[in-house]
């Protein structure tokens, strides 16, 4: 059994840690690097009207932010697809209701034309209110479709004015579409409230959260994400676990993502074959509220119910992920047939959250479930050491080590206390 826990690191993490410490087979269906699309990135930038102030290296907000955006462009990837989204870049009245429409697409996603680009931020001036939430919507379908990497880069100065439409709420929203998409947020001052709500924003998906004062950090940190985009990464494919073993969804080797409802065990399916191993690991990120004391429980059960092996981890509320998981080795069979029949193992996921007062429960928490079937150990021994494995032999080792060391200094010990007697 294999058990871990291990604490948050900002948001997307949750998770690829898991994808690295694992090695699918060839054969392996989901959760594969992504490719064929190329990569695609939205800038998401904050015009409002406090982008006016001009505290970044003496100059505006705005000023700062367009000089970025323009080594960025000339430093953007030939193979990411990138465009620019504006929130507050075109109402200056009063009325909330319309200055919460205010979101455009400045230049569209797709091959770059830098000079294209470069113009249209040119443009840009400091005008009306701060709508991240219906911004971050639309930014998201701005990126539809295809299977390559996507990401968002929001750069504001100030908190989302057009609430009750919550930006953290929108960004658990759009994680729980399973569509891939990371959401990292830069702020432009170092404000608390602002800083809690684009963290909230970035962990909802897996993205990260930075603070930036300078015109060379936001230059810098823009220019990092956009080259993340262009890497090969492991996009987990979305699933939906069942009620119960009977409808659970089979699962091949790979990397899968869920939500994990509050209250309700997930299930899922992994057919092992006479002499393979499972291996299966779990891990569930608290993204908003939760109450101190929670932990996640992974089962291997057979279809007739019986338990096999289990993995699980706890919680103190100072732990925002939570992974577990378990090996489970197929014995092999003496089958008189060609082909031997596969085990359909049943994977239960069962968590203890319990949301804080007033935290909307829906989306779930966001689970990500990695499911790896290999061959099986090479002898039984090496499964039934203590857990051991191989490495049974070299504590076998360091024991007889350890006792013939022991014998000769007590040998020599006693023959330096009977020559001190003597004299």
């Amino acid at each position: 059994m294999i058990t871990r826990k291990r604490p948050v690191a900002g948001a997307c993490a949750l998770l690829a840690a898991l994808a690295a410490g694992l090695v699918f087979p060839a054969g392996a269906a989901a959760g594969e690097p992504a490719g064929g699309d190329a990569p695609k990135v939205n800038l998401l930038l904050d015009v409002s009207g406090s982008m006016r102030a001009k505290d970044i290296d003496g100059q505006s907000r705005m000023a700062a932010a367009k000089q970025a955006f323009n080594e960025v462009l000339d430093a953007t990837p030939e193979e990411v697809e990138l465009g620019i989204r504006t929130l507050g870049a075109d109402y200056a009245g009063d009325d909330r209701k319309e200055g919460c429409k205010d979101t455009a697409q400045l230049y569209p996603v797709g091959p770059l034309d830098r000079t294209e680009a470069k113009t249209a931020v040119a443009t840009l001036t400091p005008t009306g209110w701060t709508p991240i939430g219906p911004a971050l919507l639309r930014a998201a379908d701005d990126l539809d479709g295809g299977n390559g990497s996507k990401r968002i880069v929001l750069i504001s100065d100030g908190e989302d004015t057009c609430a009750p439409l919550d930006p953290c709420e929108v960004a658990r929203e759009i994680a729980a579409k399973g569509i891939g998409l990371t959401i990292d947020t830069l702020g432009l001052v170092p404000n608390a409230k602002l800083s809690r709500q684009l963290s909230c924003i970035a962990e909802a998906t897996g993205g990260t959260y930075t603070s930036v004062e300078h015109q060379d950090e936001l230059t810098d940190r823009v220019n990092e994400l956009v080259d993340r985009a262009a890497e090969p990464v492991v996009t987990p494919v979305a699933t939906e676990g069942a009620d119960r073993c009977a409808q659970a969804p089979t699962l091949k080797s790979g990397l899968y993502t869920d939500r994990a409802e509050f209250g309700r065990q997930r299930w899922y399916r992994v057919d092992v074959l006479p002499g393979q191993e499972l291996r299966a690991s779990v891990s569930v990120a608290a993204d908003r509220a939760v109450r101190p004391d929670y932990g996640v429980l992974m089962r291997a059960v057979t279809v007739h119910g019986r338990e096999i092996v289990r993995g699980e981890a706890t919680g103190n509320g100072r732990t925002d992920v939570l992974s577990t998981g378990l090996r489970h080795p197929e014995p092999e069979r003496d089958d008189d047939g060609d082909e031997p029949a596969a085990e359909a193992v049943c994977l239960a996921v069962t968590t203890s959250f319990s949301p804080g007062a007033g935290v909307k429960t829906t989306p779930g928490l966001p689970l990500e479930l990695t499911v790896d079937v290999v061959d099986g150990p090479g002898a039984a021994s090496d499964v039934a050491s203590f857990g051991l494995g191989r490495g049974w032999w070299l504590l076998g080792a360091l024991v007889v080590t350890g006792f013939l060391a022991g014998l000769l200094w007590g040998w020599l010990s006693r023959w330096r206390f009977a020559v001190w007697r003597t004299h």
